[in-house]
This record gives structure tokens, sequence and C-alpha cells, in this order.
């Protein structure tokens, strides 16, 4: 195993939890497709400007504690938003079109990521007291590929 540190990032293990501690997961990275949404429905699930979400393998991601405290929203048709059902914070997606992935909200991490953040979607349905900085984040009004 080489040193480099995308292979470091390939190797680590990311824990994450509710904010009740009830629900707990373990993901071993890399995060892929990581981006920060503006849609109307990732504002309305974090409660927040924007969400920041990475997808991990299905293989690679563990509910260690809580699964009797999750719970589901088909928020789009086979689009479930994965929540725990006692504090109400947003854990991760399923897709039923995609099992081979969960799309892991990263504000639900307990540990740090350092990773780069890929784009910015659907800016179109960003709030306007959110300004978008100049930097090199891929920019796309709606879903990227779109």
């Amino acid at each position: 195993m080489s040193d480099s540190p995308a292979s470091e990032e390939e190797a680590r293990i990311y824990g994450g939890s509710c904010l009740c501690g009830g629900v707990a997961y373990r993901a071993k990275g890399p995060f892929s497709v990581v981006g920060r949404c503006h849609c109307v429905q990732c504002r309305k699930a974090s409660g927040a400007e924007y969400a920041t979400n990475g997808s991990v393998l299905r293989e690679n991601f563990e509910i260690l504690r809580g699964e009797d405290l999750l719970r589901e929203f088909e928020s789009s048709e086979g689009n479930y938003r994965v929540f725990c059902g006692r504090c109400g914070s947003p854990l991760y997606k399923r897709v039923d079109a995609d099992t081979s992935k969960v799309r892991i909200r990263l504000g639900s991490l307990d540990d740090a990521y350092a990773g780069p953040v890929r784009f910015r979607a659907f800016t179109d349905q960003k709030l306007e007291l959110t300004p978008l900085p100049e930097d090199d984040l891929l920019t796309f009004e709606t879903a990227p590929g779109a």
C-alpha cells in the first residue's frame, strides 16, 4: 500500500451518528461524488442553506447501532431520505435504482473529512442570502450532467 493521500483515503474508516447518539454508522472511504446541494429538498431536510453529501459503496456502509430508530421518507419516486426517528437528524439517502451506493450527509460524520468537495448543484434553487464564492468548484444550476 502506498503512502499517497489517495490510498490513505481509500482505507479511511469514518464514523457518524445522529444528534441524540441513538444511531451510529461506519463508512469506509473514499467518498465519491462529493458535492454541495442547494436544492429545496436538501435545504429542507438539513435545515441549512445547502447540504454536503458524498457517496460510498453500500458494502462499505454499516449501521452500528440504532437500526430500529431509522425512518425513511420517500422524497421523490424511489429516493429515500433516511433519518433518526428520535432526533430527526438526516443521515443518508438510498435510491432504489442504485442499490450499490448510499449517499451520506457529511454533516453527520463524527470524524473529520478533509477530502475535496467537487461541485455545487441546484444553484438555481439556492437561498438569496447565500452568495456563491468565487472558487474552482464546478457549479451547476440544476443537476450535474442535466
